[in-house]
């Protein structure tokens, strides 16, 4: 029994040990791992830092909001400091149907009655109930839908009206974008500038990609600045910490060369021009020659800016990036060579229809020729046979000499991207022969440009210009485009007279190629040309009535050329008229708006701005016209004016016309003596189509005074000089 009990209690005593034991390993290892801990605190408190990461700097930016303030885009102005282009933002909305978006306040912030959404966003996009209704019913669950590209690019205005009607769900992504609040105005010259989305932040940068937009981009983008700040646990900014913060700089704007109001007249009648012949392409250019200052300048076929219509189909700037074969408008530039050599003679005869040169046949495009005629004669007539007599008589050597002045064969370097060189083809007697005329030499519109420039100064060519000056975001003028001179002068004042004497000639009804742009109130000189096309493959030239380049250049006034215009038309498609009274349809009206311009610079008293009449009354819109020195008449029978046909700001000429709409039925206006600019502004207004056919001022309309108008309705207008 005792060793019963002994054995128990060894067997308690043993037991005990074990417990003992195993409290003391216990105590050890719960000892071991608080000083692992406390090692890793003292460590962490020491050198805050894990893993490398920098404890305090984490802690620190858990309550630091970094900002990027966006830079805007700078302007371009008009050279009357009118809006081109500018920043905006563009919208694109979209539909949370996912029932679980609540806000805090216990809202919904998803799409609650999808019939009545789809019945008010149809309002403002071009969709219908039905087509929103499908967007917001998907085959398959969505958090959130868009609706396709009626719901994108939307602008503020369309914006402000979707979010006055307070829909549940509906939502907004803010895109920055490019205004160009004229539409087609010199789209190739001003260009485009897109979104594109930066690699370093993922935000949308604007980035040119066109025309001037692309060749200033590094002067129009701005420096993005940023903003560092300290919040609290509630997202609440800390008065007491200190913040770091950089402002945007701006871009610098562009003021350009061009005047929005000649600008304006020249697409439309380039417009109408366009849709009447349909031309494969057309091109024009206002140029101040004294200066090199483009005033005006477009091409067909073009694009709107805006809303990229017809962007695909007209990517190239034809100004600068075509090359074609002048015709005989380049005779200008033969003449020029030959009078300033000493080898023009003006009294000698030839034999005009064809000559012989070097194997080949050389015509006149009159096959038949005009007799025996003076040399004097060649230019007006614009004979092909004439000229190669003339640069025979020259001699190829002297002839290229002057072509190398005139710089023919190199870049104008003018701020587009993009610019063709040409080519000069002077190899043998035929060659050569055929340049005299503007063929088998290649320019571009602004190599021609800056050739026609020389007129202007005695010989002296300058570079054309695009841009006027440049400023910074403040409006401070931080450079100024001088007038760049060319080269040295390529011939005299006495030969200029000559080449105006002749230009002058052309306009002769006799003798002439040019009548037909003739302005009896106008003093100017002009040439004509008719340029082959090259076949693309095969050699040779087209052949057809209308396979040529048609073009026109004038100058005025001819006692001291100042202005230039020059026009080319390549393939009318629907040729119903003759290719000069195609070109004169957008001449004249654009020539006679270059000399008003020229009259009012003269005298600055006479430039007023347009104001703000819309939303007066008529009696009173009509006292602060005439208090500036601009008359109005007033379209429609109401008294409140509601829409004006020249916008606010917009710099005319003392006396003219600003036409002003009212809220009720359209009478057909009196419209006789009425320019094309009242034209197109009475169009623009009331949405009636005219059909215009002349030049001048409005001579007859089909549809008689007081005649109520109807939607859609067409009136035919005759203008004569």
């Amino acid at each position: 029994m005792k060793k019963k009990i002994n054995n128990l209690k060894l067997q308690k005593s043993k037991a005990h040990g074990y417990r003992f034991t195993v409290g003391r390993v216990l105590q050890l290892a719960v000892a071991l791992v608080f000083l692992v801990f406390v090692g890793r605190f003292l460590y962490i408190g020491i050198s805050k830092t894990v893993e490398g990461q920098n404890l305090s700097q984490r802690t620190k930016q858990l309550y630091l909001r970094n900002q990027v303030l966006k830079a805007n885009r700078g302007t371009i102005y008009d050279r009357n400091g009118l809006v081109i282009a500018e920043d905006s933002h563009l919208y694109t909305v979209y539909a949370i149907l996912d029932k679980s978006s609540i806000n805090y306040k216990n809202q919904p912030e998803y799409v609650v009655n999808k019939e009545k959404t789809a019945q008010k966003l149809s309002t403002v996009l071009p969709l219908s109930d039905n087509q929103i209704l499908k967007y917001l019913n998907p085959k398959h669950p969505a958090f959130q839908v868009q609706f396709g590209t009626a719901g994108s690019g939307l602008n503020k205005r369309q914006k402000e009206k979707i979010d006055a009607m307070k829909l549940p769900g509906i939502k907004f992504l803010e895109t920055p974008s490019r205004l160009y609040p004229n539409g087609t105005f010199a789209s190739h010259v001003v260009g485009l500038a897109q979104p594109e989305y930066s690699k370093k932040d993922g935000l949308p940068n604007i980035v040119g990609t066109m025309g001037l937009e692309a060749w200033f981009n590094k002067t129009l983008t701005g420096k993005d600045g940023h903003r560092e700040s300290s919040v609290d646990a509630s997202e609440n900014q800390t008065p007491t910490k200190p913040q770091n913060y950089k402002s945007a700089v701006d871009g610098n704007n562009l003021y350009l060369t061009l005047d929005s109001q000649l600008q304006s007249l020249l697409e439309d009648c380039l417009s109408e021009a366009q849709a009447k012949y349909n031309p494969v392409s057309m091109t024009a250019i206002v140029e101040d020659m004294k200066t090199g200052k483009i005033l005006a300048a477009s091409q067909r076929p073009t694009f709107n800016p805006q809303t990229k219509k017809g962007l695909t189909k007209s990517f190239r700037n034809i100004l600068i990036q075509d090359t074609y074969e002048p015709g005989s408008v380049f005779k200008i530039l033969t003449l020029a060579a030959a009078v300033n050599s000493g080898n023009y003679h003006p009294n000698q005869y030839f034999n005009s229809g064809s000559v012989r040169v070097g194997g080949a046949t050389i015509h006149d495009w009159l096959t038949s020729g005009w007799g025996s005629i003076p040399l004097s004669q060649a230019f007006p007539h614009s004979s092909n046979v004439g000229f190669v007599h003339i640069e025979q008589d020259m001699g190829a050597k002297t002839w290229r000499k002057y072509l190398n002045r005139f710089q023919i064969g190199q870049k104008t370097g003018v701020t587009l991207p993009g610019e063709q060189v040409g080519l000069l083809s002077f190899r043998g007697p035929t060659d050569q022969a055929v340049t005299s005329f503007g063929q088998g030499v290649n320019v571009n519109v602004m190599q021609m440009m800056q050739a026609f420039s020389s007129l202007g100064n005695n010989g002296q060519m300058v570079k054309p210009q695009f841009v006027d000056k440049i400023t910074n975001e403040n409006g401070k003028v931080i450079q100024n485009y001088q007038i760049k001179k060319v080269g040295a002068p390529v011939y005299s004042k006495q030969t200029r007279k000559v080449l105006i004497k002749n230009m002058e000639r052309v306009l002769n009804k006799r003798i002439g190629t040019g009548y037909a742009y003739k302005m009896s109130d106008v003093s100017l000189g002009v040439k004509t040309g008719t340029a082959q096309i090259a076949r693309p493959k095969g050699g040779g030239y087209l052949t057809g009535d209308s396979n040529y380049i048609f073009s026109v250049v004038g100058v005025t006034p001819t006692k001291n050329p100042r202005y230039c215009v020059y026009l080319t038309l390549k393939q009318p498609r629907r040729m119903s008229d003759p290719a000069e009274k195609i070109l004169a349809s957008i001449f004249k009206p654009v020539m006679r708006r270059v000399v008003i311009m020229s009259k009012s610079e003269d005298n600055d008293s006479t430039i007023v701005e347009t104001p703000k009449l819309k939303g007066m009354t008529f009696s009173k819109a009509q006292a602060k016209a005439k208090s500036i020195g601009l008359s109005v008449e007033k379209i429609g029978d109401g008294d409140k004016i509601v829409a004006q046909g020249v916008s606010q700001g917009q710099k005319l000429s003392s006396g003219s016309k600003v036409l002003l709409l009212t809220k009720s039925k359209i009478k057909c206006p009196n419209m006789k003596n009425w320019t094309l600019e009242e034209l197109h502004q009475f169009s623009d207004l009331t949405g009636i189509k005219l059909k215009i056919e002349g030049s001048g001022i409005v001579k007859t309309q089909s549809i008689k005074p007081d005649a109520i108008l109807k939607s859609g309705q067409k009136i035919k207008i005759y203008l004569k000089e």
